[in-house]
């Protein structure tokens, strides 16, 4: 299991800046519990909580640090989460992805700690064009850490969350490990109807506001960004240009904006060439428009999307 332990013992600061935390808050009734409560998960963003919360089930209480319609790679870390972090059984995380939660759950956490960086393979950039800096930092070791978008990553990550469960919790190890296999199983489904749908296409080439598909490749698919791995990343003119030629060579249908960030550039781009824009989720959170869904149901969205645009039978 690639999650490491943390020591029990916590010291002074960390128990001053968890009781800080709670005073200003209450009993974390929203997003959160008292660690009396019972097994406190805390997960860093939607795709962990997705997972920790199918492994968990009715077990444990799944606190996710990015609140609903909150753009993930901009995460502070305030007392409130500080103190969730430290009270946690469980954290889940992804080193790379949120500097915050990063130097924060390396501080702070007492209980097992699951990097899904550590867990899932993670792709790499080394050969993509678009590996400028991001203002994010994500690409310092050239590792794509959007790994939700291929659900069997995501079911490897399942797995490491119910060992995790298990260590704090023995006496339901065996519901925890179900669990996961239930999740699994679901994933596996996906990922076959993914390759199914996507296996005869008039046409492969996706264009996308940004770089956050690229372990949907794995179906055949070539993404091509319109921006880096952050979502606020500027194209520059030659980017534009190339994508414009790009898109009228090709037969591209549609330019691909996303929910939770601006469809500016993609909304221009396809006026520039007269082609139609439609929504690819990288269901790096929920927000208004998806509160009633879930992981599966965008996936399974942003497939008919991707057959509809590319021609798929």
């Amino acid at each position: 299991m690639k999650s490491r332990r943390r020591p029990a013992l916590r010291t002074p600061a960390l128990l001053l800046t968890g009781a800080l935390a709670l005073s200003g808050c209450g009993a974390l009734t929203e997003g959160g519990a008292d660690a009396s409560d019972g097994v406190q998960v805390v997960a860093a963003f939607y795709p962990l909580q997705y997972v920790a919360g199918r492994v968990a089930g009715d077990l444990a209480e799944v606190t996710n640090l990015t609140q609903p319609g909150g753009e993930p790679h901009d995460l502070d870390i305030d007392p409130r989460a500080t103190g969730q972090i430290v009270d946690a059984d469980v954290v889940v995380h992804e080193t790379g992805f949120q500097p915050a939660v990063d130097s924060s759950v390396g501080a702070n956490a007492t209980g097992e700690v699951v990097d899904a960086a550590e867990v899932v393979d993670l792709r790499s950039l080394e050969d993509e064009e678009h590996t400028a800096d991001d203002g994010h930092g994500h690409e310092a070791n050239d590792l794509d850490p959007h790994f939700w978008q291929d659900p069997l990553r995501m079911a490897d990550l399942g797995d490491a969350v119910a060992e995790s469960l298990a260590a704090v919790d023995p006496d339901n190890a065996e519901t925890y490990t179900a669990h996961a296999a239930d999740l699994r199983a679901d994933l596996e489904a996906l990922d076959a109807s993914y390759s199914r749908t996507l296996s005869d296409c008039e046409r492969q080439t996706v264009v996308v506001s940004h770089d956050a598909f690229g372990y949907l490749t794995k179906y055949g698919l070539v993404m091509e960004p319109i921006a880096g791995l952050s979502p606020e990343a500027e194209p520059t003119p030659a980017d534009l240009a190339r994508l414009q030629d790009l898109i009228t060579t090709d037969g591209i249908t549609t330019v691909f904006a996303e929910r939770l960030g601006t469809t500016k550039i993609a909304d221009s781009l396809a006026s520039d060439v007269g082609v139609a824009t439609a929504v690819l989720d990288p269901i790096e959170g929920l927000g208004d428009e998806t509160a009633d869904q879930d992981y599966l149901s965008l996936m399974e969205s942003n497939l008919a999307e991707l057959a509809k645009a590319n021609g798929c039978s």
